[in-house]
């Protein structure tokens, strides 16, 4: 994994950490006839693979990015997923609002990634 640029690699670590985590706590929503325990013992095995990814993801890319640029980093993608998962998976659309709010949060991720002097 060495000859993948670091941002590539985190990136794309944290990308997937984030589907199998937007599954474990939201995919349950499908099943709302499922047993409470259940579901959580489901979503605790799932998320497993979340850690698996986003453990590593966040010591290969600290130091390239500070931990608020990770973490700035983590919330985009977390949206961007969720985005997608609540259009495709649970067929709720997003409407206007959503994509204001998730604009004023790419706006923050700008200001904490600019480079200011």
């Amino acid at each position: 994994m060495s000859h993948i640029p670091v941002p590539i690699l985190t990136i794309g670590l944290l990308l997937l950490s984030n589907v199998f985590m937007t599954f474990a706590w939201y995919g349950h929503l499908k099943f709302k006839t499922a047993p409470l325990v259940t579901v959580i013992l489901v979503s605790w095995g799932i998320a497993f693979f979340e850690y698996v990814l986003q453990v590593p993801a966040n010591r290969i890319g600290h130091g390239h990015f500070s931990a608020a640029q990770l973490k700035t980093i983590q919330e985009v993608l977390t949206l961007s997923v969720f985005a997608v998962f609540s259009v495709l998976y649970l067929k709720e659309p997003l409407g206007w609002n959503h994509a204001l709010g998730f604009g004023f949060i790419a706006l923050g991720a700008f200001f904490i990634f600019h480079k200011w002097s």
